[in-house]
């Protein structure tokens, strides 16, 4: 039987020289901090374009409340960060990897108050907030629990006034173009200019993370694993895409969608409790609230099937007047619109698909298997997170490997010399099948992934996971479709479909990825990352070791 997961190439049907033609040395895809901080640095070398498929507020970062992680007191260290994160990533990370974003992310913090960004002071100096897997206060975040808005006005505005970039809002990338193993273009969508093409010497893939694929998630809703979909379409090499983080603690309201409710407010002194008031995560961790995250969420889940109750809650009556509102205004501000008095009264919570850890697979400096093609941030596995990802590393992992990655892209395209347009064309096989109602197919996958690829899983329900994926995708991804919406629906697919086959190859329990009828970690044969890799005809799943 045809494997249509494998054999679709392009989404769309082309020719290259029907298209407008657009021309940069560098192409950002991804406007969140990784990406604008990408096109940052390689605009200092050349010129750039940055494309985004909504606004440049409307993606994953300006959701972020937590902070950056980053040393910045001396009574901490790099060494600590570095054995947290490590610790944090159950086996799998890559130290020298960890070790980079350790060393190089106070700087970024500095860089970032150069430019202007405002982050919370305590007594003059830069305030720290506490988060679980950390052994030391090194948070650094603004206006409370608005680090990520902060962060993404400072950069946007710094790429505003950069010379030689231009930045494409309401831009769908549909496809990478790779001609003889080398990423020479990509296939676009402007909302205003139609199908065009862009021709860039190197691009850079920076377009977040997959939180959409599940249904309940923290995540915005731009966030349909695009890029790691056309990163495979296009032969890139991914990686550990089983390891999915979710986040103990999202809002939890009936019709309300999962508004994030930040991992800083259990490290300021949040408890966990259940419909009865009673605290109980010290029953399944001696850092109880404090726990890592999958932890944490895992605990949240088994005390509400023992409890038979529908969320857990979060208890900060204990803070004192004003305090809540002062550290946490966002966070205060959501609770009020649904009538919550904090000072009152418990938050309803649960758990939420929230990052994804696997992605392209990238070395150091982004490179991916295919040449010319670069990845960092949420779309990117460079071994930073391992297993489970260390809270608020993520931003500052944007931070310094979006700089990195911008000046080694850039560099790149200095020495492979101007983008050379092809005449190039891609047609499809006509299908015959049924066409499926796509809006009834995504609701369906959601609520599929969240029930089968969620925070517990077992062989079987991921072999039949598999065989309703691979149903779809015969009705799908056989189709040449052509609105943003249905190019979303065949990425989530493609990106639920290598989840479950890198689950289903994954059989232990290591971090996040947990499975109920493989509960034991298995040193001797899975201490390894899983890969994924598409070719006409079968996708491959490899044993990469570390």
């Amino acid at each position: 039987m045809t494997d249509h997961f494998a054999k679709r190439r392009y989404l769309i049907n082309f020719d290259s020289r029907r298209l407008g033609q657009v021309f940069t040395d560098v192409l950002v895809i991804g406007a969140g901090v990784a990406g604008l901080r990408a096109a940052i640095e390689a605009s200092s070398r050349g010129n750039v374009i940055l494309i985004t498929k909504d606004k440049i507020p409307d993606c994953n970062t300006a959701w972020a409340q937590g902070g950056v992680a980053a040393v910045t007191d001396s009574s901490d260290s790099v060494a600590a960060h570095v054995a947290d994160t490590v610790q944090v990533g159950c086996g799998l990370g890559n130290e020298s990897v960890i070790r980079i974003m350790a060393e190089e992310g106070p700087a970024c913090i500095r860089e970032l108050i150069e430019w202007g960004a405002k982050f919370d002071l305590e007594n003059g100096a830069v305030a720290l907030g506490m988060e679980g897997g950390h052994s030391a206060r090194r948070i650094v975040h603004a206006a409370g629990d608005a680090t990520g808005r902060e962060l993404s006005r400072v950069l946007s505005a710094r790429a505003a006034g950069a010379e030689h970039m231009r930045v494409f809002e309401n831009c769908f990338v549909i496809d990478l173009v790779v001609v003889d193993g080398r990423c020479i273009a990509a296939l676009t969508h402007h909302q205003k200019y139609g199908h065009q093409i862009i021709w860039a010497r190197s691009t850079i893939l920076a377009s977040g993370g997959a939180g959409c694929v599940f249904r309940e998630t923290t995540n915005a809703p731009s966030a349909t694993a695009d890029g790691h979909a056309i990163a495979f379409r296009a032969g890139a090499v991914l990686r550990d895409m089983e390891f999915v983080q979710f986040h103990p603690t999202a809002l939890y309201l009936a019709g309300a969608s999962r508004a994030l409710i930040s991992e800083a407010v259990r490290g300021e002194g949040a408890y966990l409790v259940d419909r009865e008031g009673r605290r109980f995560m010290s029953a399944y961790h001696a850092d109880a609230e404090l726990a890592p995250r999958d932890v944490v969420s895992r605990a949240i889940v088994h005390h509400l099937e023992k409890t038979h109750a529908t969320c857990a809650y979060l208890d900060v009556r204990h803070f004192g007047a004003g305090r809540f509102a002062t550290r946490f205004p966002t966070i205060a501000a959501l609770c009020r619109s649904f009538d919550i008095d904090v000072e009152h009264r418990l938050i309803p919570v649960r758990p939420a698909a929230h990052y994804m850890i696997g992605g392209v697979a990238v070395d150091a400096d982004g490179r991916s298997s295919v040449q010319g093609l670069f990845a960092c941030g949420e779309a990117a596995a460079n071994g930073l997170h391992g297993a489970n990802r260390l809270a608020s590393n993520s931003l500052a992992e944007g931070l310094v490997f979006g700089r990195r990655v911008g000046r080694v892209a850039a560099e790149a395209a200095e020495a492979n010399g101007g983008a050379v347009p092809h005449n190039l064309s891609f047609t499809a096989e006509a299908s015959s099948r049924t066409e499926l109602d796509l809006p009834d197919v995504r609701n369906s996958l959601r609520a599929l992934c969240w029930r089968n690829l969620g925070i517990d899983r077992h062989g079987d329900r991921l072999a039949e996971t598999l065989e309703i994926i691979q149903f779809w995708g015969r009705y799908v991804m056989d189709k040449v479709l052509e609105d943003r919406s249905a190019w979303e629906t065949q990425n989530m697919l493609t990106v639920a479909r290598c989840i479950a086959q890198s689950a289903s190859a994954r059989k232990e329990s290591r971090g996040v990825h947990h499975r109920s009828d493989l509960p034991h970690t298995d040193d001797a044969t899975m201490r390894c990352h899983l890969t994924l890799c598409r070719n006409e005809s079968a996708v491959r799943l490899m044993q990469e070791p570390l």
